[in-house]
């Protein structure tokens, strides 16, 4: 069989389940090279200081079969970052899947990437992501073409699993499931913000309220930075 490249992006303050999920899925499957890429080969430190050193560079990296994009608070860099925006649109022409998990998606849509194509993100980011005029669908895993996004942080193990069956087969993906015993029984219904209950939304919004606005605003900006001058050009 054939390997499909995938390659996964680091960056500084990425959310670690965001890479790690599908990281454990792809590492077991037959069908997937992985390669782990970062801007720069220099060790980045994750949310909640974990350590983590891309294999290649980005001015390095071969042309991927799968581009992959985690989320994280180091997302609001990546927004405005043009190294890394531009090499997603160039991977992109030739690859054939581009993908995201969690707020990941901000990072496509920012790039052009999500334009025409319905896409999911963390519950929290989907009027973000309708900020760049995506179809914001809310979710698990949203396949549009060859758009495949997953949905806020574990829904990266339900996304490498999709994937891995849409490319290695579901017999292939079903082997690796049971692998990581993926059979979740959360000790709560706070997963959902349909299920969690009033206080704890309330509570989440609260904690969550900062990163929202600072990412909006950034948005803001940068739409308008691209949006022609009304006046035409002089």
């Amino acid at each position: 069989m054939q390997k499909l490249k995938v390659g996964m992006l680091l960056f500084p303050e990425l959310t670690v389940l965001d890479f790690t999920g599908p990281y454990d899925v792809f590492v077991k499957a037959p069908c997937f090279e992985v390669v782990i890429i970062g801007e720069t080969t220099d060790v980045i430190r994750a949310e909640g200081g974990l350590l983590l050193q891309p294999q290649v560079a980005l001015a390095n990296c071969p042309q991927l079969d799968i581009i992959f994009v985690p989320g994280g608070r180091g997302v609001n860099a990546l927004l405005t970052n043009p190294v890394v925006l531009q090499f997603l649109r160039d991977q992109a022409v030739k690859a054939k899947y581009v993908t995201s998990v969690c707020t990941g998606a901000l990072v496509l849509a920012a790039a052009g990437l999500l334009d025409g194509f319905k896409a999911t993100t963390h519950w929290r980011s989907l009027e973000l992501l309708r900020m760049f005029g995506v179809e914001a669908v809310e979710e698990r895993v949203v396949r549009d073409r060859s758009r495949i996004t997953g949905g806020g942080v574990t829904a990266g193990i339900d996304f490498g699993l999709v994937l891995t069956a849409l490319i290695g087969g579901d017999e292939a993906a079903k082997i690796i499931q049971l692998q990581l015993e993926y059979n979740p029984a959360p000790p709560f219904r706070a997963g959902s913000p349909h299920t969690a209950g009033l206080p704890v939304l309330q509570k989440t919004k609260e904690l969550t309220g900062l990163m929202l606005e600072t990412r909006k605003k950034i948005i803001r900006q940068l739409l308008q930075d691209r949006a022609p001058s009304a006046a035409g050009p002089s």
